[in-house]
């Protein structure tokens, strides 16, 4: 026995249907595109010239290694929208090459940052390190003796919205 429905009953049941399919592909959904890049930001590190770091060990060295680096100038800094090693920084980084050469089994951490006008999607301080890093290698340091992580923004060594301020904030930070 088959029913005939009125067209309007027909009609109201494909609307259900039409109206159900789609709530459920839409919040099934498929999976989104990411307009932005993820930086992987560490919430710990060791800022320059401050002694008091509670977190895991980063990098482990000898003393003597230690006190050699504490007598050399530890930050490089950079222009503005640029990962670009300059001449001085060059100068700064040869002296981190050859101590690093000189100790084969000796580690750094390179930390990258940016000023309050950079972000982490950008990753202006992730490629800062990563240039000082491979100027290192190219150096003739072992690429696995040098660690590098980014902080973007997130910890200036200067406050101020000026340009002076900004300056110092463009940097990477050696550290053993």
């Amino acid at each position: 026995m088959s029913q005939n429905l009125p067209s309007s009953s027909r009609f109201a049941k494909i609307a259900a249907l039409a109206v159900l399919s789609s709530a459920v592909a839409l919040t099934t959904g498929c999976a989104t595109k990411r307009t932005t890049s993820e930086v992987v930001v560490a919430p710990l590190g060791i800022p320059g010239g401050q002694g008091a770091y509670t977190g895991a060990v980063i990098v482990d060295n000898q003393v003597g290694v230690v006190n050699a680096a504490n007598n050399m100038q530890a930050v490089v800094y950079f222009a503005f929208d640029s990962s670009e090693i300059t001449a001085q920084s060059a100068s700064v980084l040869n002296q981190h090459a050859s101590l690093l050469s000189t100790n084969p089994t000796a580690e750094v951490l390179i930390a990258g940052h940016t000023d309050e006008r950079g972000s982490r999607e950008y990753a202006l301080g992730e490629r800062r390190a990563q240039a000082a890093r491979n100027y290192l290698a190219a150096q003739g340091v072992a690429a696995n003796n040098i660690r590098v992580i980014s902080y973007g923004e997130e910890r200036p060594a200067v406050a101020g919205n000026t340009e002076e301020a900004y300056a110092q904030n463009r940097r990477a930070e050696l550290s053993y």
